[in-house]
């Protein structure tokens, strides 16, 4: 339901920022406003990135196979460290460079008007996506505050289109100040200004969500409350004296592993051993769906189950 929640996410943002892009090119070549050709390679840009979720996405939900034994659920991971970077190597860089141009050579803005129009008509598009991200962001996070939320969040597509289009909404905020205080005062440097703030804000953004991205490309566990669960599962199982945790780890927002060190009753044959891993996988998995991989190490081995295999001791323990 998550993955399906993000993807809807992304495909709004994909197509309000597409025709967004469109229009603030347009605008921006015809009056020259400096501003808003920043908008609209910020449009470009985040038009560009919703892709590249969508591809994350597509690219996470392939099955394992050969090489790839654990499956691809970190593309995704990695594609939204992607994303991050696009953001503040061709966003913010190109703002910036467009803002200093500006001021540099500053020339007054033509048909002004127009530009208040597309700002208008863009706020109204962004608006509408920046709605959706939130409402879907709000009802994963729960009860957690919003920074926790973006902290513990394991599905980078959600708060990273939340983040895109806060950034959108701000920018033309800028870019209409620029314009007005251009136009009022007859400073036309002050559009040049605001593309820099404009950069100022894209760089912002991008430095935290490489952050986050970065950590769940390196590995992120479940969360603590998941794990005591898993743990309380494996103590109430018939045949185990005791369990600990050795790592949990994501995969991806909807794939992970969890790995356990547990004591079996004495005098345990080899195949008991067998029906009490298998019983103790199957009853994880079934509360915790996006457990794809269940470690148990006993106090002389390791027994590896996967779903619909059975689990089979290790050859020390024949």
């Amino acid at each position: 339901m998550a993955e399906g929640s993000s993807r809807t996410v992304v495909v709004a943002a994909l197509v309000a920022n597409a025709l967004v892009t469109l229009t603030k090119f347009g605008a921006g070549l015809f009056t020259g406003s400096s501003a808003m050709l920043s908008e609209a390679v910020h449009s470009l840009v985040d038009t560009g990135n919703e892709a590249l979720l969508l591809y994350g996405q597509h690219r996470a939900s392939l099955p394992p196979d050969e090489d790839h034994p654990l499956g691809h659920g970190r593309e995704l991971y990695f594609w939204s460290l992607v994303v991050a970077l696009s953001l503040f190597a061709v966003g913010s860089g190109l703002s910036f460079y467009e803002g200093v141009s500006a001021i540099i050579h500053p020339e007054p803005i033509k048909h002004p008007y127009i530009n208040y129009g597309v700002l208008g008509a863009a706020f109204l598009f962004d608006g509408y996506s920046w709605q959706v991200a939130v409402r879907s962001f709000r009802r994963k996070k729960g009860s957690l505050g919003w920074v926790g939320a973006v902290r513990k969040s394991k599905d980078p597509p959600g708060f990273i289109v939340m983040f895109e289009d806060s950034a959108d909404l701000i920018g033309l905020v800028l870019a209409f100040l620029g314009n007005a205080a251009s136009i009022t005062f007859n400073m036309p440097y002050m559009d040049g200004v605001a593309s820099i703030g404009i950069a100022i804000l894209l760089g912002s953004v991008a430095a935290i969500l490489s952050h986050e991205s970065k950590g769940l490309l390196i590995g992120e566990g479940m969360a603590p409350q998941t794990v005591a669960e898993i743990l309380s599962q494996a103590r109430r199982t018939s045949g185990i004296r005791s369990a600990r945790n050795i790592f949990t780890v994501h995969l991806a927002p909807d794939q992970a592993i969890v790995a356990l060190a547990v004591d079996f009753e004495d005098a345990m044959s080899v195949v008991q051993v067998k029906q009490v891993v298998g019983d103790l996988t199957s009853e994880i998995q079934r509360t915790f769906p996006e457990v794809r991989e269940v470690l148990v190490t006993p106090g002389h081995g390791t027994y590896r189950s996967r779903t619909g295999r059975e689990p089979c001791p290790t050859d020390g323990d024949r």
